[in-house]
């Protein structure tokens, strides 16, 4: 065990980093083949002063990583950890970069940015792809001139900062969006660093289980609780959505909830799908759920649209609101009244998205449409619609005319 618990990092114990603890993963353990080998290259890579870009999915021990880069570079100044995501557009500027009295509203006196308080040591910038594109020009500007100037100040002030930055997005994805700079990207990828997430390091679940039995377990009074055999198959076959964030959970549950001290299979709140047997240890692939089950197609919808907005898919409430109003109309042969029962809004709903993504032709009721009870349109009105919509506006310019939602 003591050859493990020397690769084992973990988050120092302090008052203000006890309030954020839900939203990391607070312990990283080094045991795996795989993760040593990481570790090897962190070590390599600490002890120069290049930019580190840490990829890798929530909970996977970025954080963790950052300190130890600065831990080994032998800097004198302290860590200092920001989220990018965590501040608002309006403030971000001035918590980074630090401004003077008066500069904005509020500013009642002079404080120094994040930038300037990791001086002669490591700043953090955790979820860099958050970041506004009007910031992300100061911050590449900071990097390059290696000084910065306050919100409100002319005067710039000398840096020596060690910057670590890390995403849980695919960047290069992000620049061909145009939602992260190409010139900013190059600027921070210098020495980039993978975290695999926990799936891929089988060698690591069960070292980190038992730590985090070290940890909890006392707590509640169980000093000597241990994982039965079927339990740690269990943890072994897991995905690990959640990575390291989500075994210390589904650990802290189990052991409240155990007998005798000994955590069994029935006492782990797993959600969600087993790995394959094959090498690789990628998710079996999940049944799909019958038709008549709301709650498995939400947490699916759920799972697809964490995909694509960890992508920064550009535009995408009005290409999820076209894709499902076309594949609707054309699952039900272009029939209004039918595609309107499928999504569960009216037919007027329903004609106001078709006209908003160029979809309706002709207002007129295709041929074998029958009317709602809700929905007791005259002859006349239908035919007025169909003469709107056959005017001097085409399909494709409703769709520049109609503003998205």
């Amino acid at each position: 065990m003591a050859a493990v618990t020397a690769h084992l990092l973990t988050l120092p114990d302090s008052p203000a980093l006890a309030l954020a603890l839900s939203i990391r993963a607070k312990a990283l353990l080094f045991h795996d083949p795989r993760s040593l080998a990481l570790l090897h290259q962190i070590e390599r890579l600490a002890r120069t002063e290049a930019t580190v870009l840490l990829v890798g999915e929530t909970g996977t021990g970025k954080e963790l990583v950052a300190r130890h880069v600065h831990q080994l570079s032998g800097r004198s100044g302290p860590f200092v950890a920001v989220n990018c995501g965590a501040f608002s557009e309006q403030l971000i500027d001035a918590e980074l970069f630090g401004h003077e009295a008066g500069a904005y509203t509020g500013a009642a006196g002079a404080r120094a940015g994040w930038f300037e308080a990791a001086n002669g040591g490591t700043l953090f910038l955790d979820e860099i792809g958050d970041l506004p594109l009007a910031l992300q020009v100061k911050l590449l500007r900071v990097l390059q001139e290696r000084q910065v100037v306050r919100l409100g100040a002319r005067r710039p002030v000398a840096l020596d900062v060690r910057l670590v930055a890390a995403t849980n997005v695919d960047l290069q994805r992000a620049v061909q969006a145009q939602h992260f700079r190409a010139d900013l990207y190059y600027r921070l990828n210098v020495a980039p660093l993978a975290l695999p997430p926990l799936r891929e390091r089988q060698g690591d679940i069960l070292p980190l289980a038992r730590h985090f039995i070290g940890v909890y377990g006392p707590k509640l009074g169980l000093a000597h609780a241990r994982l039965a055999p079927e339990a740690q198959a269990a943890l072994l076959q897991h995905a690990w959505p959640g990575n390291i964030r989500e075994l210390e959970n589904v650990v802290h549950f189990a052991l409240i909830v155990c007998r005798d001290g000994l955590v069994r299979r029935e006492d782990l709140r797993l959600v969600g799908p087993a790995m394959t047997a094959s090498a690789g240890g990628r998710p079996a692939p999940a049944q799909l759920p019958p038709l008549d089950a709301p709650p498995d197609a939400q947490e699916r919808l759920a799972a697809l649209f964490d995909t694509l907005l960890a992508e920064r898919t550009p535009a995408l409430y009005p290409l999820v609101e076209e894709t499902l109003v076309r594949c609707a109309y054309e699952a039900c042969n272009e029939n209004q009244v039918r595609s309107a029962r499928l999504l569960g809004v009216t037919r007027n709903t329903l004609r106001t998205l078709l006209k908003r993504h160029g979809l309706l032709v002709d207002a007129l009721p295709h041929p074998g449409d029958d009317v709602l009870p809700a929905e007791t349109d005259d002859h006349a009105k239908m035919s007025q619609a169909a003469a709107t919509v056959r005017g001097p506006m085409s399909p494709g310019a409703l769709r520049h005319e109609q503003p998205h939602p």
